[in-house]
């Protein structure tokens, strides 16, 4: 049975995009720390959609589960292959089909990468502006994670600069959304529905995607802080000006020093500052005037210093990208470390505090090193945990998780669910939102063809 799946599947991509004998590992799981994944029945590597559909009839009547990926830098297990599986990778589905500069749109191929997009964008003064750390992402697989990263409080995340879609779905039909609009009230947003699924309705084929003004100038502030408390409460302020940050980051202590040290960097911080400082505060400000910009910057250094900051730096522009990469590597630097597993919590804005305070609490009785930088000004907080204990690990996982949902947040801000989440997603999501996912899955994907046994729990 294999031989004649593989057979067909060279018929339909040809012998040079099917890869059987010489996969890869890293060709079958992504960046997660802790989810499991299996070897498939093969990789295929299409390059237009005709030949998705093909893959699709073929698989529903095989019953053979399709695990689509992009570059494979996602960290929730969401590309990970399954049992009798078949990994479509769209790295050769990576064409810029379009650039409107009139409408400020693009429509492009779900194997377009953040880097390939943007390189071509700076063309025409204007970018893609969803960076969630990797530029070697794939905005198809952004668009199945929802991906977010630090310049979401000024941008949004994935879902807001996706005005539109193709879709195969399991009956090999081709679902079209969307389009070179910015609103719409006719009918269900079925462009949302796909956005976060995570692979498991359909095949995203094609997207339309929003694009911004590339801004001329840059500044970067830093402000370290004896108090989380202090530093979260700043953050309102901040916004209420009515300058809103490119990046509004935090990180705490240990992650400032890894990620500096492992990055080279010497941001010129007095050891006396070090000694105090708990948690510090990345600010970035864009725009085309400078002079505004300085005018902003004065506003919100007074802001800081009011609001507790030991001290106030304006890096110098070399130390302030390095600062923003080094900051955008942290899960390297995290897994250079042997962390044992990450969260992405998202919580509301003004417990971000609380959060972090349940947490210490929760590392100092369970023995466990919890070390943690993120998003605050939206929410999500990025914590690496080290707890070699299996047993004790997962226990904190949950713990650390459900103080999170408990204050109202959510299990994951921008990794997904993907395979390594599911059982905290589990018993932490609101059982009625499961059931209707469980619902959709069902009408859309009967066969489950689709990315099984990711994002959407069993029913127990």
């Amino acid at each position: 049975m294999k031989n004649d799946i593989v057979n067909d599947l060279i018929s339909v991509f040809g012998s040079s995009n099917v890869l059987t004998k010489d996969i890869t590992d890293e060709l079958t799981h992504d960046e997660s720390l802790t989810a499991k994944h299996f070897k498939p029945i093969a990789v295929v590597f299409p390059t237009e959609e005709s030949q998705l559909i093909q893959l699709v009839k073929l698989a529903k009547k095989e019953s053979v589960a399709l695990v689509p990926r992009g570059s494979g830098s996602g960290m929730s297990g969401a590309c990970n292959a399954v049992e009798n599986s078949v990994v479509v990778s769209f790295a050769k589905m990576n064409k810029i089909l379009e650039i409107d500069c009139d409408n400020h749109i693009a429509v492009i191929e779900p194997g377009v990468t953040l880097m390939q997009i943007n390189d071509e964008l700076a063309k025409y003064s204007l970018i893609y502006p969803v960076q969630p750390g990797e530029s070697s992402a794939t905005i198809g697989g952004n668009a199945a994670t929802n991906a977010g990263g630090m310049k979401a409080i000024r941008y949004g995340v994935t879902r807001n600069h996706i005005l539109g879609l193709h879709a195969i779905l399991e009956n090999g039909e081709k679902l079209i959304t969307g389009g070179k609009f910015l609103k719409s009230s006719t009918g269900y947003d079925l462009t949302q529905l796909f956005i976060g699924s995570e692979g498991t309705l359909g095949f995203i084929s094609q997207l339309t995607i929003k694009l911004s003004p590339k801004y001329s100038d840059t500044v970067t502030m830093l402000a370290p802080f004896d108090s989380l408390n202090e530093l979260t409460a700043a953050i309102p302020k901040i916004i209420n000006t009515g300058t809103l940050p490119s990046i509004l980051e935090y990180l705490d202590f240990l992650a400032i020093d890894a990620t500096t040290k492992s990055a080279g960097i010497d941001l010129g911080i007095p050891e006396e500052v070090k000694q105090i400082a708990q948690a510090y505060l990345l600010i970035v400000l864009e725009g085309n005037s400078s002079n505004r910009l300085e005018e902003d910057m004065a506003n919100i250094g007074t802001i800081l210093e009011s609001s507790g900051a030991i001290d106030i730096y304006s890096l110098p522009p070399q130390s302030g990208m390095a600062l923003v990469d080094a900051r955008e590597k942290a899960f390297w630097v995290a897994k250079a470390m042997n962390a044992n597993d990450i969260i992405d919590v998202v919580v509301p804005r003004s417990t971000i505090a609380t959060y972090l305070n349940k947490v210490s609490e929760i590392a100092l009785q369970s023995g466990s090193l919890i070390a943690g930088c993120g998003h605050v000004g939206d929410g999500n907080v990025h914590l690496s945990v080290f707890q070699n204990d299996q047993e004790k690990l997962h226990e904190v996982m949950f713990q650390i998780l459900k103080v999170g949902t408990d204050l109202g947040g959510a299990v994951s801000g921008e990794h997904g669910i993907g395979t390594e989440k599911l059982g905290y997603y589990s018993k932490l999501e609101n059982s009625v939102k499961l059931r209707i996912q469980r619902q959709i899955k069902q009408i859309l994907d009967p066969s489950n063809i689709f990315n099984p046994d990711h994002l959407i729990p069993p029913k127990i």
